[in-house]
């Protein structure tokens, strides 16, 4: 798995969402996308971040844009989030971290000393054919529109 760059394409993927709805990079053809990945469901910095987006969608669709969450969380898991949240947006459910390792979002994480696994919160933002045009490694939860639009 190499390190994706802005300018490279972005990897085709084919995943379900909450309702079971097969969702691929294609389906979002002809819109800008805010694909961004995050470790778990109903966590305090998960829950910032999607509140953040869920608090400007409409701004996004106002700009053209689609947003996808992704993360390693059960269908049922994201039910439950999106419905606590009152989110508008998919999630895309990756249990077997197909996609979440195509992005390059899995890897190593230190914390509290401890070396281990997980997911790298990190979003992509994806133009209208399909090119990374942003990348944020280092996520603001809590101002993740403002941002993105600080760099569009």
């Amino acid at each position: 798995m190499s390190q994706l760059n802005i300018g490279d394409k972005a990897p085709d993927f084919k995943g379900f969402d909450q309702n079971g709805n097969l969702l691929t990079l294609d389906s979002f053809k002809g819109k800008s996308l805010i694909l961004y990945f995050y470790p778990k469901d109903n966590t305090p910095g998960c829950t910032a971040e999607a509140c953040d987006l869920r608090d400007n969608y409409n701004m996004w669709l106002e700009k053209g844009f689609a947003v996808i969450g992704i993360s390693p969380d059960s269908q049922q898991s994201h039910q439950k989030f999106i419905s606590k949240y009152e989110l508008p947006f998919p999630l895309i459910a990756d249990p077997e971290k197909e996609i979440i390792k195509s992005y390059g979002a899995w890897g190593p994480k230190k914390n509290y000393g401890k070396e281990y696994e997980g997911l790298l919160r990190t979003t992509f933002v994806v133009d209208q054919q399909g090119t990374i045009v942003q990348i944020f490694n280092k996520v603001n939860t809590k101002e993740h529109t403002q941002q993105i639009l600080k760099t569009l």
